[in-house]
């Protein structure tokens, strides 16, 4: 592209597709030679006032040698970004290096004036403050480190893009000209104001697709049935608040309308903007499509079309490129082999999807990458039966096919805030960038709900998803997505027993459970379910098959008033005989009583009795009432916020009042009072208790993350000696594993102290290590295969003296073979304690990662490791040591002398802190670590250095490069 003799290449990584603030999308890339004619044409549509403040003077056209000198740059010292919408340029900048002096200079002079010029049509779309982002990042590339920008006073826009943007600056008046100057290193506030702007604008960029004023069908079949008409006629029956348009470019001459719809054979031919299309043509046709769309202003598409990278090779090329062609345009996809779209609000009503019906309104946010999870997931959300029963609905729904380009992140930042969602469910069969992910996760749950399930977990990923490579394994990743608050589970009933609860009923508030009910083994079943949880149950009451109505009334408000008590189970059979009591009349009794106390949630487990299921659920159907509007949530409080008491009592509904409605039937108005209590009702005991134990370990970490602890700092660290080390050590090569005295060097500096061991190739060398270490001592095979393997025998302990030193290095080298194979060390006996292992990694697309556990074969098999995000808190370090399940071995098991956690605590902080503070160090692993009653003794480690891996959430802002 770059055809002059430039000092460097040009930098097709500087390349970026970028969320505008409106929630549209633009293209930022170096300006080259070949920019002439849209430099000038873009220049002629900037207003004169513009201008002026651009160059401080009257200048109504550029010259020849302007357009030479915006146009040809080295890409060091001198560099042009553009931002543009199909094809054409829409903003500039450019910065231009510069000495002391202020005139043009080269490196190493690290400042550069920089400079923007935006087209009046498009500011106060944040494209100066995504073209500022862009711009730092080159400089900083490129060995610049501060920027100065002269503006003149009333240029107010300008001067706010520079002072928002977060960075350390220095302001001056002179001569009538404000100078800014700042440092281009990110800082906290700098990244802080990075996040926000990319919430905002992806947050948007969702909301545009989700609540349309116009939508174009494109591909609606002139016949009944086919994928485009069934989407048609889906959206016109739901009632689409909004303009519908058909179109079908073998429409004959003079059909106006198609199923009552106007139609049209192309979208240029509408007259009016269209704000959604939904692409359902051929996959060799959607590229015209997409061409004709953007052209007419069209804002997002949804893409039904199949023939794409699930399809193979040949597909994922094509994929990439309608990516591109859409981003060209500005426009956002979902898909392509999508199943669609619904917004269930009264105010938009949209069902852009394949699914026939349009799910009950309600409050819970549902994603799933796969169209078929998606069916099941709305259909078990509507149904009342056949599992957990009862009517909860939806806010909005969104089947991302491929993802191509919306994914569950872009999702996730519209539910964040979104006013009509309390609770959030996931279905993720990849994660394309899990470190922001792992961020937005935690942001969004500290206000709602958020229930993932994986699937593909064993497996690769879908073909159709771009998924960043990743060498932890899936366990890893699930324990650092529940550290981020996100409760994981393992199957499709899982993820719907939980998100009924949620959306239900208000959080625990601990996790003592009260168990009452008219079946003792019901309850006995129960209660084992509660331990198996690690939940705290009371003994069941039994109140025997001949309890009435009023006798449950009476014990679930003596459970609920308990203070002892933060949750209860209701347990419920058949009961057989005259004046037992009927499922209307009990479900109003649960019902009335849970709802005189709201605080604490209430889960019935039934057994066959459907009528009883779906009587707690009439109670309050979150489809719309008659004469009434749902009341609006609070994201920080959803569930405290909706419940109200009752007002009937349930004593005074009739015995043969009616239990039930047919499923799919909205309630009437007069069974469904606004704000009553739901009650999820559950077939087994186990699955209600598993909902039940997610939401108290949920409720918990909410508790947790008010005050997630702080990373301490330590007087003893040598941070500058640790980093002047590794310069020099990596002066060696790209990567490479240290050397034992170089890394107890290293580790040193972080106050981590290894015990030494020296190697022993011959008897009389162990002896000799011996007497420098002093007795007693340990024997120890370094070989691969015996290493950290005391279970095979190639370790010898307490080592009194020489005579018990050789005799042990007879019986190795007798076992195991050579002295060179074994690779025998000699090391100073340590305290004896737990023996633990402490890791450290820097992994590509989560980030860095600490990991904890015993050591020994017995926890590698049972996989009895936790696992953490760096930098790691106090709390957190805390926690980490407690969450494994052998952690009671560290506690005082059986008898045993507690080991002395708190160094253990402070060990992990430090190695946290190293990885944290030098992202060089790619692989940290002390093993074993031996913690005493007072004390710990590090008795190996290993360190690798590397270049650190890019840090793509400290860059500018981008979309997934295509």
């Amino acid at each position: 592209m770059q055809t002059s003799p430039d000092r460097h290449e040009y930098p097709a990584h500087w390349e970026a597709d970028v969320v505008l603030r409106d929630g549209g999308t633009a293209r930022i890339r170096p300006i080259t030679v070949d920019d002439a004619d849209r430099l000038v044409s873009f220049y002629e549509q900037v207003s004169d006032e513009s201008k002026y403040y651009r160059f401080f003077a009257p200048y109504p056209r550029l010259s020849a040698k302007d357009v030479h000198r915006f146009t040809h740059h080295d890409f060091v010292d001198r560099v042009g970004l553009a931002a543009t919408v199909g094809g054409e340029f829409i903003a500039t900048v450019r910065y231009d290096r510069i000495g002391a002096d202020g005139t043009p200079a080269s490196a190493p002079a690290d400042e550069a004036e920089v400079a923007f010029l935006v087209q009046d049509a498009h500011q106060g779309r944040g494209v100066a403050s995504a073209l500022l982002e862009h711009i730092g990042a080159v400089a900083r590339e490129r060995g610049i480190r501060r920027f100065a920008a002269e503006v003149l006073p009333a240029n107010t826009k300008m001067i706010k893009v520079f002072t928002d943007a977060g960075y350390t600056q220095k302001r001056s008046f002179e001569d009538g000209v404000v100078r800014l100057e700042f440092d281009l290193e990110p800082t906290d506030r700098s990244l802080a104001v990075q996040y926000a702007r990319e919430h905002r604008a992806e947050a948007r960029s969702v909301q545009r697709l989700l609540a349309p004023g116009s939508v174009a069908v494109i591909g609606a079949g002139r016949t009944p049935g086919g994928v485009g008409r069934s989407v048609l006629g889906n959206i016109r029956d739901a009632g689409f608040t909004g303009r519908l348009y058909a179109v079908n470019k073998a429409l004959p001459d003079g059909q106006k309308e198609l199923d009552g719809v106007p139609a049209h054979r192309s979208v240029r031919d509408i007259d009016g903007p269209v704000d959604l299309a939904v692409v359902a043509v051929p996959a060799e046709q959607v590229t015209e499509v997409v061409t004709e769309c953007g052209e007419h202003g069209v804002q997002g598409l949804v893409v039904v079309s199949a023939g794409y990278a699930e399809s193979g090779p040949e597909g994922r090329e094509r994929q990439r490129a309608l990516v591109r062609h859409a981003r060209t345009y500005g426009m956002r996809i979902i898909g392509p082999n999508a199943f669609g779209i619904i917004n269930t609000s009264s105010e938009v009503r949209l069902n852009a999807s394949l699914a026939p019906e349009v799910p009950r309104p309600g409050r819970i946010g549902l994603f799933a990458q796969s169209g078929a999870i998606g069916i099941a997931l709305l259909s078990r959300l509507h149904r009342r039966g056949g599992g957990v029963t009862g009517v909860t609905g939806v806010s909005t729904f969104v089947s991302s096919g491929n993802r191509a380009d919306v994914s569950g992140n872009d999702v996730l930042q519209y539910w964040y805030e979104d006013p009509d969602t309390d609770v959030v469910l996931m279905y993720l069969e990849s994660i394309g960038n899990p470190r922001k992910f792992t961020r937005l996760a935690r942001r969004t749950a500290a206000a709602k709900p958020l229930v993932v399930v994986q699937g593909a977990r064993h497996a690769a990923a879908p073909q159709g998803h771009a998924v960043r490579a990743t060498r932890l394994p899936h366990e890893t990743v699930s324990a650092l997505l529940r550290q981020a608050g996100v409760i994981r589970v393992d199957t499709i009933t899982e993820l719907v027993d939980a998100g009924l609860l949620l959306a239900r009923q208000p959080l625990p508030p601990g996790p003592r459970v009260a168990i009452l009910g008219n079946s003792e083994s019901l309850g006995l079943l129960t209660y084992d379910a509660c331990l198996a949880e690690g939940l705290r149950p009371h003994p069941p009451q039994d109140l025997t098959t001949a309890a009435s109505a009023a006798d449950f009334h009476a014990a679930l408000s003596r459970a609920l008033a308990d203070d002892r008590c933060d949750a209860v189970v209701v347990t419920a059979i058949p009961a057989v005989g005259e004046g037992s009591v009927g499922d209307a009349a009990l479900a109003e009794a649960l019902r009335s009583a849970s709802a005189a106390a709201p605080g604490k949630p209430v889960l019935v487990v039934h057994v066959e009795l459907g009528g009883l299921a779906e009587a707690l659920s009439a109670a309050a159907s979150t489809a719309p009432q008659t004469g009434s509007a749902e009341t609006p949530q609070s994201t920080g409080t959803p569930q405290s916020t909706r419940h109200r008491v009752s007002s009937a009592k349930w004593d005074e509904r009739p015995q043969n009042a009616p239990g039930a409605t047919p499923a799919g039937d909205h309630l009437p108005a007069t069974d469904a009072p606004e704000g009553a209590h739901l009650i999820p009702a559950y077939p087994a005991a186990e699955r209600a208790v598993r909902a039940l134990g997610q939401a108290v370990a949920y409720a918990q970490w909410r508790r947790d993350a008010a005050d997630p602890g702080k990373v301490p700092e330590y007087e003893d660290i040598g941070e500058k000696g640790a980093a002047a080390l590794i310069d020099g050590l990596l002066a060696r090569g790209q990567g490479l594993t240290l050397g034992t005295e170089e890394t107890c060097d290293l580790l040193g500096h972080y106050g981590v102290q290894v015990h030494r061991a020296l190697p022993a190739p011959t008897p009389d060398a162990a002896a000799e290590a011996a007497r420098t270490l002093g007795y007693p001592v340990a024997l120890k095979a370094t070989a691969p295969h015996l290493r950290h393997r005391a279970d095979l025998g190639g370790v010898r302990l307490d080592l009194a003296d020489e005579d018990q030193l050789r005799r042990s290095y007879a019986e190795l080298t007798e076992l195991f073979g050579a002295p060179e194979e074994l690779r025998p060390v000699v090391q100073r006996m340590a305290p004896r304690g737990v023996d633990v292992v402490v890791r450290a990694v820097i992994d590509p697309a989560a980030g860095a990662v600490l990991s904890f556990g015993l050591a020994g074969a017995a926890s590698q098999l049972l996989g009895d490791t936790a696992h953490r995000l760096i930098p790691v808190t106090d709390r957190e370090a805390s926690s980490l040591v407690r969450s494994i399940r052998t952690a009671p071995l560290l506690f005082g098991w059986r008898g045993s002398a507690p080991a002395d956690t708190r160094a253990l605590e402070e060990l992990l902080l430090r190695v946290s802190r190293l990885v944290d503070d030098h992202p060089e160090v790619v692989a940290v692993t002390l093993e074993p670590v031996v913690v005493a009653s007072h004390g710990l003794s590090v008795l190996g480690a290993s360190v690798r250095l590397a270049p650190p891996p890019a840090r793509d959430d400290l860059g500018p802002r981008t979309l997934p490069a295509y």
